[in-house]
C-alpha cells in the first residue's frame, strides 16, 4: 500500500468525523497520563476516610461503633472525627445499624467523607453511615475536633497524622 495518495473524503461530514475521532483519542491518552501523574495517586499509597458527626445537643450521649471490615474502629462522639488510613480495595463500613453499610473500593491517594447519623431506635439511637461528596466532606470536617483517645479501639487503622485528643 502506498502512502502517497491522499485519503479523498465524499464530503465534508465525513472529514470531519475523522477529525473529531482523532481529537477524541489524543484528548483521552492525554487525560489518562495527566491522572496517572497526579500527586498522592501513587500505587499502593493509602487512601484516607474521614468519618465525622455534627455537634448537636440531641443524641450527645451515644457514642456510635465505626466498623470496618468486622473491625470495632472507634466510637463517633458528638461533633469529633477519626482519620483511617485504609489499602486500596474494597472495604465495608458501618456503624452500629447492620442494616446501613457501605462499601467503599478505595482508591490509592483517594480521600474518602463518612457522616455520622444518629438515626432513631425502639430504646435509644444509632449510628447510621452516610457517604458524602468530597466537597461537601472537606467544609465540614474543619468544624470537628480529633476523637479522645480512649474511644479509639483499633489505632492501627488510624492515618499517622492523625493524632486523637488526649
Amino acid at each position: 500500500m502506498s502512502l502517497a495518495h491522499p485519503i479523498r473524503y465524499k464530503n465534508l461530514n465525513s472529514a470531519l468525523l475523522t477529525l473529531a475521532l482523532a481529537v477524541l483519542f489524543c484528548g483521552a491518552a492525554h487525560s489518562s497520563a495527566v491522572q496517572s501523574a497526579t500527586p498522592g495517586a501513587i500505587d499502593g499509597a493509602p487512601a484516607k476516610v474521614f468519618v465525622y458527626r455534627y455537634k448537636q445537643y440531641v443524641g450527645k450521649g451515644i457514642r456510635p461503633s465505626l466498623i470496618c471490615d468486622d473491625t470495632d474502629v472507634a466510637r463517633i462522639q458528638s461533633g469529633r472525627m477519626v482519620v483511617l488510613a485504609l489499602s486500596p480495595g474494597k472495604h465495608r463500613m458501618r456503624s452500629n445499624d447492620a442494616q446501613s453499610q457501605i462499601e467503599l473500593d478505595v482508591k490509592p491517594g483517594t480521600d474518602y467523607y463518612l457522616r455520622v447519623e444518629i438515626a432513631a431506635g425502639f430504646m435509644k439511637g444509632h449510628g447510621r453511615l452516610v457517604l458524602v461528596m468530597p466537597e461537601q466532606g472537606a467544609a465540614e470536617i474543619k468544624q470537628m475536633k480529633p476523637a479522645d483517645k480512649d474511644m479509639v479501639k483499633a489505632p492501627e487503622l488510624l492515618a499517622p497524622e492523625f493524632k486523637p485528643a488526649l
